[in-house]
C-alpha cells in the first residue's frame, strides 16, 4: 500500500533475504544507503519500460515539485536581519 509522505510516496517492499543481501552489498560498492539504490534500481527500469517522453514528462513534473518545495522552505525561514 502507498502512503503520502509530503510530496513523496512512501512505498514498503519485502525482499527475499539472499537478494536483499546482493541489494546492500551493491549499495555498499556505490558508498549510498540500500533503500536511494533500489530507488535508483527502480527509476533505470521505468526509464527502459516506458516511452521517453512519458517518463522525461514525470521527471520533469517531479523536479518542478522539488523546486517549489525548496522555494516555499527559503521563503518560509526568517530572514538573518530580524
Amino acid at each position: 500500500m502507498a502512503l503520502k509522505h509530503g510530496n513523496k510516496t512512501y512505498m514498503q517492499i519485502l525482499l527475499d533475504p539472499n537478494r536483499a543481501k546482493l541489494a546492500q552489498e551493491q549499495a555498499e560498492a556505490e558508498g549510498i544507503r540500500v533503500t536511494a539504490w533500489i530507488r535508483n534500481a527502480i527509476y533505470a527500469q521505468l526509464k527502459r519500460e516506458l516511452t521517453r517522453s512519458k517518463y522525461n514528462e514525470a521527471e520533469a513534473a517531479d523536479e518542478a515539485i522539488w523546486k517549489k518545495s525548496i522555494h516555499k522552505r527559503v521563503q518560509g525561514r526568517p530572514s538573518k536581519g530580524n
